[in-house]
């Protein structure tokens, strides 16, 4: 009889009554059991985490920061709850400390009192980090533990976040303001450029204007040294002039004193006097034409006359035997007549030098004449004259002492005023120098201030000024300037998903256990009848397979319909489940074939390496080295994976890699099992008496 037929004919028995349905109906939903309520179990636990209950403490007692009121830890309760991250139950620290510890929450969190001023002393000089304080308790459930780091990690760095943007947007603000200042500085220091540079032409004109003072000034110095000496030379004259007038005054006053009364008592003497000069120069006038007729003559005569005297004098006189009583006489008649010949000599003289100009004697002895007729004239009253005159020479005495004085003050100012016009010629001397060494320095500064407003102006354009919306945006870079661009190729969309490469074959290796309970390995019939080991090894072999197939069937709709998994190529998944279910057929009727009562057990304990050594749930490289060691060398290892591809997609060479692992392991179970069905077709002692039955 052939293998399918033999397949057919022991599927048949679970018809024959209730208790045989009721078996088939048990083989079918097992892998149910396993398969979906495992993954209905886990399907989602992280989108139902609002139903686990946590404590949520607010100590905060908020802060003042640049004017302005901070409450983080508000901030941060009102955006818990609006997450609706968990059950969140505000409450006091002692409660959640208790609740914690009794199970009544599973975790508590709690913003200490000093939260918010911590937060806001980083503008301060002592910044300190806020701190969020998490209790635990893994005796409660530990996933929860560690999902509460996952979620409260996110909820440090959201409040780090912000409070990072409050931060940073006060330092760009200070930027602003910065630029702000910096600008208005700009202009201040253009301002200080333009003023400097007036004022550098005013120290210049200053400069040039001292240095042409200081010109003037030496001129003045050198006028008014001039001056000193003409002043000296001045004092010097005038008190001469004075000495002069004052010995005059003094000889006028002295001869007035004798001469006055003699001039008041002789008046008329003086008058008469004064008419006889006057007649006889007009005497002299009238006969001048005489006088100079007779002039040689008369001195031709004296002359004689003398040489006669002398003769006689020398006769007598020079060498006498006896003294001559005469000899005086014949002297001073000599001598007489040797100056009555000198003055014939000197008006002959006079003759012969106004020979050529006797018009000017005349002239002169007519005024001669007219100044005698006028002094006869004047004599009566010439005492009173000669008075006023003495009067007159007094009052100059006295002028010519007030102008030596005078001269004196001036020479003594003007020594003063030289010495004033040297140190005020040295002084502006050193004010031009330090007007010319202010003009260097507001030169300098002038060309500093223009450097100075220069880079104030770079500066102010280097320095960043934002408006709101640029804050916003770069507080936003820079509190958190790095984001993960997670891009998942292949997204499982929970976590039911991610798990059913991991569930499905463990619930159809459950299947394909079970169903090996309720079915003999090795079909009795071909048994019997002698059938080859092969058909024997088939025939035990389909009607779990058969079963098998029913069993993915009902798994597969229950998971897609009921339960909502959805897979990227489900007829792939359909078909490899089957060479799955294939597959774990063969090796489960091997191990019951070949060992009996004792295969069922290395069929649970083979289940067992196989689930933990097939990274369903953590990668295997995260395994002890003896899970890894036996990885690669288990059916289930490359189910796991290749139905990761087929259900959220990838590349498929994993899955063909899986179905030729699948199909070697199949082919290889198929032979050992006919290898065992060829033993079984042997009888021995130890078939007949067994050490143990199952």
């Amino acid at each position: 009889m052939r293998s399918p037929r033999l397949a057919a004919l022991e599927l048949r028995r679970f018809g024959r009554g209730r208790l045989p349905r009721a078996a088939l109906v048990a083989l079918l939903v097992l892998p149910l059991l396993y398969g979906a309520l495992y993954l209905w179990s886990f399907w989602d636990p992280y989108g139902r985490l609002d139903r686990i209950p946590v404590a949520l403490v607010n100590d905060d007692k908020g802060a003042t920061a640049g004017g302005k009121k901070i409450a983080a830890g508000d901030d941060i309760v009102d955006g818990l709850r609006d997450s609706r991250t968990f059950d969140w139950h505000e409450v006091s620290d002692a409660e959640a400390r208790k609740g914690v510890e009794n199970g009544t929450y599973y975790l508590s969190l709690t913003l200490p009192a000093d939260f918010s001023s911590r937060i806001a002393s980083s503008s301060g000089d002592s910044p300190e980090t806020g701190a969020l304080q998490v209790r635990t308790n893994d005796a409660n459930n530990y996933i929860v533990g560690q999902i509460s780091r996952t979620v409260f990690n996110e909820v440090r760095s959201a409040a780090s976040t912000k409070a990072s943007r409050t931060f940073l947007d006060r330092i760009f603000i200070s930027f602003s303001d910065i630029h702000d200042k910096t600008v208005t500085a700009a202009k201040g220091a253009d301002q200080l450029n333009s003023g400097l540079g007036k004022a550098e032409k005013g120290s210049r004109d200053l400069a040039d204007g001292l240095k042409d003072a200081k010109s003037g000034s030496g001129k003045l110095a050198k006028g008014l040294t001039k001056l000193n000496t003409g002043a000296a030379d001045l004092q010097d004259g005038s008190r001469r002039v004075a000495d002069g007038t004052q010995a005059l005054a003094d000889r006028v006053n002295g001869v007035y004193g004798k001469a006055g009364p003699y001039l008041k008592d002789n008046q008329k003497t003086i008058g008469d006097t004064a008419r006889l000069v006057a007649d006889s120069a007009k005497t002299v006038e009238d006969n001048l034409d005489v006088l100079v007729k007779l002039a040689p003559g008369a001195a031709k005569t004296a002359h004689a006359s003398a040489a006669v005297l002398d003769e006689v004098y020398k006769a007598r006189c020079t060498t006498p035997a006896l003294p001559d009583p005469v000899c005086p006489d014949l002297k001073r008649a000599r001598q007489a007549a040797d100056d009555v010949a000198a003055v014939a000599d000197d008006l002959n003289t006079l003759i012969a030098d106004q020979d050529g100009d006797l018009k000017t004697m005349r002239d002169n002895l007519g005024t001669l004449q007219q100044q005698a007729r006028a002094l006869a004239a004047r004599a009566p009253h010439l005492s009173g004259d000669v008075g006023d005159a003495v009067k007159r020479i007094n009052k100059l005495n006295d002028g010519a002492h007030k102008v030596a004085d005078g001269a004196k003050k001036l020479h003594t100012g003007l020594g003063t005023a030289r010495t004033g016009a040297a140190k005020l010629h040295k002084g502006i001397g050193t004010a031009e120098s330090g007007a010319q060494t202010l003009n260097g320095g507001i030169y300098k500064l002038a060309d500093g201030s223009g450097r100075l407003a220069g880079g104030l102006h770079d500066g102010a354009k280097k320095i960043p000024d934002y408006d709101r919306h640029d804050r916003d945006r770069r507080t936003g870079v820079m509190a958190d300037p790095v984001q993960l661009a997670s891009h998942d190729l292949h997204k499982a969309p929970n976590y039911g998903t991610g798990f059913a490469p991991y569930f499905i074959p463990l619930s159809l290796w459950v299947g394909a256990m079970v169903a090996y309970m309720l079915i003999p390995p090795l079909n009795r019939r071909a048994l019997a009848a002698g059938s080859p080991a092969w058909r024997i090894a088939f025939a035990g072999w389909l009607p779990v397979v058969a079963l098998s197939a029913l069993q993915v069937a009902a798994l597969m709709a229950v998971l897609h319909w009921a339960i909502g998994l959805q897979m990227m190529r489900a007829a792939g998944t359909i078909g490899f489940l089957f060479l799955v279910t294939a597959c774990f057929a063969a090796v489960v009727q091997w191990l019951n074939a070949r060992f009996g009562a004792a295969g069922r057990i290395l069929v649970l304990a083979l289940l067992m390496l196989q689930l933990t050594s097939a990274g369903g749930t953590y990668p295997v490289q995260t395994s002890p080295h003896f899970f890894n060691a036996i990885h690669p060398f288990l059916p289930m290892s490359y189910v796991v994976e290749a139905l990761r591809r087929l259900i959220t997609g990838g590349g498929l060479g994993p899955v063909w890699q899986a179905c030729a692992v699948l199909a070697a392991f199949t082919a290889g179970a198929l032979a050992l099992t006919a290898v065992a069905a060829r033993r079984r077709q042997v009888w021995t002692l130890d078939r007949l008496h067994p050490e143990l039955a199952l």
